[in-house]
C-alpha cells in the first residue's frame, strides 16, 4: 500500500462545518494573488461546492487517484494521521517555513505533520473530542461534575453509567457513535484504549503491533467496551444523528467533539457540561490531528508553493479558518481572537483538552492498514467476538503488513 487510501477523519465524518470546502475558501482568501503569482495549483475543481462530508471523502479519492498517477497539485490538504504515508511513498516533499510570522513551535503539536525528523505538513486547525451532558441530569442523580483538574476515574464513570441505566429514563445513557464508520473508530476509541494502558502498536520504532494492541491493557479496554453494550449502557450501533439523539434527550451522556459545541450550547445554554475524557488509569487522552496543507513532491514550481505556505501562516489566517470551520484555532495568539474560544471563554476548555489530551495517531506509514483493522476489530469486539482472540489476530495482522512493505525501506 504505497499511498493511505483510508476514509476522511473525524473532522467530514461527525458533519461539522465542512474542513476542506473552508480550506479552499480560506485558501482564496488567503493568497490568491501569491498563488496567482507563482502559478501554483490550487484545490481541484471538482470538491468545490460539495456538501459537507461529501467534499472531504471526494478529496481524499481525488487525491489517491493523482497520487497514483503522479499528477498531484502542488498544494494539497491532507489527513493528519496520513502524512506519513504520503510522505514515505514519495508522495511528499518536506517544507521549510522558518521566519514566518507564526512559528511551528507556537502551534497544536497535534497541527504539524512530521516524519523522520522532517516537517511535511502543518494545519491552521484541530478538534477534540469532549463528553457532552446535561448539568441538570448530573445533578439529579447524584453524579459529579468531572472538571480538567478532576476528570472521572473508571469507576466513577462506570458508576454513573449504572445510575443513569436504573434510573429508567435512559434506554442506552451512553452515546458514544457507534454508528460512524471509518476514521472515527480509531479517532474516538483509541484514545480511551491507551488511556487503559494500550495503543494501536508499540511505538518505539513502530516495528510490532504484538505485545502491545494484544496486550492486558488492550484486552482490558476490549472487555469494558464491550460491556457497554451487554449491560445495556450503549447501543451497538448508534442512530444517524448521535448529537441530535443527545440534545432531544434520548441518551444522558455525549462523547462528541467540538464540532457540536456550539450547537449543543445553543440548545441547552448553561445547562450543558463539556466534560473531559474519562482516565480510565492512564491519563485521560483524546485524539489528535486533522486536515493539514502539504507540498507535493511531483511540484513544478517548489518555491511559489513555499511562498504560499508562508505567506498564510499569519495569525489573522489561523483566526480566520477557526471561525470559518467552526473548529479550534491552531495556536494561542489565535484562540484569543475567536469568540468562545479565548481564556475564560464558554468553549476555552477545548483547547485545553487539546493542549493536554490530545495523542497523535501512531506515526507511521502503516497507520492507514492499522486504523482499517482497529476499525474492524472494534466492531467485532461490540458484536460479540472475544476480545483477547480479535485483538491478537489484529496485532498479528498489522505485524504481517510492517513485514511485507518493509517501511524502514522508504
Amino acid at each position: 500500500m504505497r499511498v493511505g487510501q483510508r476514509r476522511q477523519h473525524v473532522g467530514g465524518q461527525r458533519q461539522h462545518a465542512d474542513p476542506v470546502d473552508a480550506q479552499r475558501r480560506q485558501l482564496g482568501r488567503a493568497g490568491r494573488r501569491q498563488e496567482d503569482h507563482h502559478g501554483v495549483q490550487r484545490l481541484p475543481e471538482q470538491v468545490q461546492g460539495q456538501a459537507p462530508g461529501v467534499a472531504t471523502e471526494r478529496l481524499q479519492q481525488l487525491l489517491v487517484a493523482a497520487a497514483s498517477a503522479r499528477k498531484l497539485p502542488c498544494l494539497l490538504d491532507v489527513d493528519g494521521p496520513n502524512v506519513a504515508n504520503w510522505a514515505w511513498g514519495g508522495y511528499l516533499s518536506p517544507i521549510d517555513v522558518s521566519g514566518t510570522e507564526v512559528p511551528l513551535s507556537d502551534q497544536l503539536a497535534s497541527t504539524v505533520g512530521r516524519y523522520k525528523d522532517k516537517v511535511y505538513s502543518f494545519g491552521f486547525y484541530d478538534v477534540a473530542l469532549t463528553f457532552f451532558a446535561r448539568k441538570s441530569v448530573l445533578n439529579k442523580y447524584g453524579i459529579r461534575i468531572p472538571t480538567i483538574d478532576k476528570p472521572w476515574t473508571k469507576a466513577e464513570f462506570d458508576s454513573a453509567l449504572a445510575k443513569l441505566k436504573k434510573s429508567g429514563k435512559f434506554e442506552y445513557p451512553l452515546e458514544m457513535g457507534t454508528g460512524g464508520d471509518g476514521e472515527w473508530w480509531p479517532y474516538a476509541y483509541s484514545p480511551q484504549l491507551q488511556s487503559f494502558g494500550g495503543d494501536l502498536i508499540d511505538r518505539d520504532g513502530y516495528k510490532q503491533a504484538t505485545g502491545t494492541l494484544d496486550s492486558k491493557n488492550s484486552v482490558e479496554w476490549a472487555t469494558w467496551f464491550r460491556s457497554l453494550v451487554s449491560k445495556g449502557y450503549m447501543a451497538k450501533k448508534s442512530g444517524a444523528s448521535p448529537n441530535d439523539d443527545f440534545l432531544n434527550g434520548k441518551s444522558a451522556i455525549e462523547w462528541d467533539g467540538s464540532w457540536d459545541a456550539a450547537k449543543s450550547a445553543k440548545k441547552l445554554g448553561d445547562d450543558l457540561a463539556v466534560i473531559p475524557p474519562v482516565d480510565f488509569g492512564h491519563g485521560p487522552k483524546i485524539g489528535g490531528a486533522s486536515w493539514q496543507w502539504a507540498m507535493s513532491s511531483t511540484c513544478s514550481n517548489k518555491a511559489g508553493a513555499q511562498a504560499w505556505l508562508k505567506f498564510s501562516r499569519k495569525t489573522k489566517y489561523f483566526v480566520d479558518y477557526a471561525k470559518a470551520t467552526g473548529t479550534l484555532p491552531g495556536t494561542e495568539a489565535a484562540a484569543q481572537q475567536v469568540d468562545g474560544y479565548q481564556p475564560g471563554g464558554k468553549f476555552s476548555e477545548l483547547v485545553r483538552f487539546a493542549r493536554k489530551y490530545a495523542v497523535v495517531r501512531p506515526v507511521t506509514p502503516a497507520y492507514p492498514y492499522i486504523s482499517t483493522v482497529f476499525e474492524k476489530a472494534a466492531q467485532d469486539i461490540l458484536a460479540g467476538a472475544d476480545p483477547k482472540n480479535t485483538l491478537g489476530q489484529a496485532a498479528k495482522n498489522i505485524d504481517n503488513n510492517l513485514k511485507t512493505n518493509n517501511y524502514d525501506a522508504g
